[in-house]
């Protein structure tokens, strides 16, 4: 059962304060900034689009350093939910004792194993597919980043607060980009320039779908990879082989799920806002993708998306056990084969 909330929340965020003190810094100077600024704005909740108090921001950013200098060496603390407390990462535990009450949490490890960990309001529970979807609204603990959905130990885990911040955040970039992009699209299709908060309403919820989508194509793709993939993830050093790996899943989750359902729904707002966010890597292994996008803005037709969809998740599929060959044949040499991969045939990928 729960006990004291605010002990709780407490506990939480030290958690969360712990796990950022080992691994904030990791990030590239500009992200790093960027995410503090989006972090102060939550913690002193500050609403979209005020100007943030400069020398106030510098002042949080230097304490908050000092606090993790204090806190980095210590380690996680047991949650108050039980008398002997449980283990910060047993998210099945916590959440059969808190989800009664209205609450969520859930933790993992992300992005280089960085360790995640939110508590927040339950907004729904519901179940897709035979994957538990829990739906989070106000949070009350939350580390530095935010990612809007997870796939935690077989449950989905969807932050709505987190969903509407970078919707607002992409809004805000998108006023000094180009019009028309795919981006343009999506925030015209959602009539923001007619009523901003209307439109950041209804896509929050359609892009709270593409999330969930997504994280339903993962489920599929882990149970087609089997431990074995999670295994690989784990065994890797080198980030640059992380990220190749993890954009390979990705493809491979929308493939089977994500764009075929977009498709079929005829959710013209959520493809150019997926469109609008295929970037980096993702976008330089998968050209044939934007092409296939181009060619429906011409001629409004989904049958080229749709088959591209249906012949990417076989190659996916294909792509992903082969990187996962490379690393079993070699350990030692897995990354470096991930590395030439994705130089090589993978980036010129014409389906």
């Amino acid at each position: 059962m729960v006990g004291n909330l605010s002990d709780l929340i407490d506990t939480v965020q030290k958690n969360c304060m712990i796990a950022d003190a080992r691994h904030a810094r990791d990030m590239t100077m500009c992200t790093f900034l960027l995410e503090m600024r989006e972090y102060y704005r939550w913690e002193m909740e500050i609403p979209y689009g005020a100007r943030l108090p400069k020398d106030e921001l510098g002042d949080w950013l230097n304490a908050r350093e000092s606090e993790w200098d204090a806190v980095e060496d210590e380690d996680f603390a047991p949650l108050p939910i039980t008398d002997g407390g449980v283990d910060p990462f047993e998210v099945d535990a916590v959440n059969r004792a808190l989800v009664p009450h209205g609450l969520v949490y859930s933790s993992g490890l992300g992005h280089f194993r960085k360790p995640h960990f939110v508590l927040a309001e339950l907004k729904r529970a519901e179940e897709r597919e035979g994957v538990q979807v829990l739906v989070a609204g106000c949070e009350y603990a939350r580390d530095l980043i935010a990612p809007p959905a997870a796939l935690r130990d077989g449950a989905i885990f969807l932050r709505m607060d987190a969903v509407r911040r970078l919707l607002w955040n992409k809004y805000e970039e998108w006023q000094w980009k180009e019009k028309d992009s795919a981006l343009g699209r999506a925030f015209a299709h959602y009539d923001f320039e007619r009523d901003i908060e209307r439109g950041l309403d209804r896509m929050a919820e359609a892009e709270s779908e593409s999330m969930i989508l997504h994280e339903i194509g993962e489920a599929r793709a882990g149970r087609l990879l089997g431990d074995d993939w999670e295994a690989m993830l784990g065994g890797l050093n080198a980030r640059h082989a992380e990220l190749l790996a993890r954009a390979v899943r990705d493809h491979l989750a929308d493939c089977l799920v994500t764009l075929p359902t977009l498709i079929e729904r005829e959710a013209f707002g959520a493809l150019h806002f997926y469109l609008a966010n295929l970037s980096g890597l993702r976008r330089a292994l998968f050209p044939a993708l934007p092409a296939a996008y181009a060619a429906w803005l011409d001629d409004r037709k989904l049958e080229r998306l749709a088959d591209l969809a249906r012949q990417g998740e076989a190659h996916w599929l294909g792509v992903a056990r082969r990187l996962m060959d490379a690393c079993r044949a070699d350990p030692a040499a897995g990354e470096a084969d991930l590395r030439e991969l994705a130089r090589g045939d993978l980036a010129s990928v014409r389906l």
